[in-house]
């Protein structure tokens, strides 16, 4: 658990959607929680390992330490990747789309999985396309890592 000095940030004002989707100011649109996507992929493989969460605390400690922190909306507090498990995100780069309103990290992940569940991945399982199901017919994963 955190009981360090909360860091504050200042991000530009969200009132002009030119300055939004053509400046520089970082203006992140949170929603009514607080909180903004944020997808994490590899640095070296390129695949997507997470979505999760930020909220403004969670930015500023990413910014601060160069390691990713996300807010858990499970256990409603701030969360840094690793501090438990070892499974720590160094980051490379951070990003955030034209309106403001998605976050990207591109990550070195360290402790070889991402995944809670024990996979390199989150993203884990494929989504079969092209099929025509029957009525009624279950749609069935399939794994990458099996």
């Amino acid at each position: 658990m955190y009981f360090e000095e909360l860091r504050v940030i200042n991000f530009a004002d969200r009132d002009d959607k030119k300055a939004i989707e053509h400046g520089l100011g970082f203006a992140p649109k949170f929603d009514d929680r607080g909180l903004i996507p944020v997808v994490t992929t590899c640095a070296k493989t390129g695949r997507v390992l997470m979505q999760a969460w930020m909220n403004a605390e969670a930015i500023a400690k990413t910014i601060e330490t160069g390691q990713a922190h996300y807010f858990s909306r499970s256990r409603q507090s701030l969360w840094h990747k690793g501090a438990t498990s070892g499974e720590f995100q160094l980051v490379r780069d951070f990003r955030t789309d034209c309106d403001q309103d998605s976050l990207w990290l591109v990550v070195d992940q360290k402790g070889g999985k991402c995944c809670h569940v024990g996979h390199t991945s989150c993203f884990y399982r494929s989504i079969p396309i092209g099929q025509n199901l029957a009525d009624g017919q279950a749609v069935k994963l399939v794994s990458d890592e099996e």
